[in-house]
């Protein structure tokens, strides 16, 4: 075996063992949208919904965080929900964000820490945009947060069926075929 290959195979199992250590040291489970999460944090106070915009049905938690790990070969699923998800990088590789803006503009991010790769330490995905995320292509693992304000509730989470999104935003069709699981 040639020195390149050796490191090769050293590689994938040094990533390999992160993404299993990071999954048992902080409890991370399966995500209905792809990934690995836990909630970390969930404000103890509420909003009322009367005073939240119409959209919220129920009263919300002030704001909510959570951990997220994306392994190569994995993705999260074009999704939305009714708050805006602030974003933050915290180790591994790259992670692409793909938000899909209510004037059909497709804006793909970098989460990650090369100031000279035009990557970001955090960002936030306003309310009602759909978007995915996806390890950078040579990117082993992604682990980041999220932080949602209101609150997350599953009640205001949307996973995207593929054909109803592509009705909507023909031009993007590849990476909605691509980045769906229905």
């Amino acid at each position: 075996m040639t020195r390149f290959m050796w490191v090769i195979c050293f590689y994938i199992w040094f990533m390999s063992t992160t993404v299993k250590k990071l999954i048992e040291k902080f409890d991370l489970l399966p995500h209905p949208e792809g990934g690995y999460f836990k909630e970390t944090y969930r404000s103890a106070e509420t909003i009322p919904a009367a005073a939240l915009p119409d959209r919220f049905s129920a009263n919300r938690h002030f704001s909510t965080a959570i951990y997220f790990l994306l392994e190569a070969g994995n993705f999260s699923a074009f999704h939305k929900i009714k708050s805006d998800e602030c974003w933050h990088f915290y180790s591994g590789e790259p992670l692409l964000v793909h938000v899909i803006h209510f004037n059909g503009i497709l804006e793909t991010i970098r989460l990650g820490s090369s100031f000279s790769a035009n990557e970001y330490f955090q960002f936030v995905v306003p309310a009602g945009c759909w978007f995915a995320s996806e390890p950078a292509p040579g990117s082993a693992f992604s682990f980041v947060g999220c932080t949602v304000s209101p609150g997350f509730d599953f009640a205001d989470f949307e996973l995207a069926q593929a054909d109803e999104l592509i009705k909507i935003y023909p031009d993007h069709k590849s990476i909605i075929s691509r980045m769906c699981r229905i």
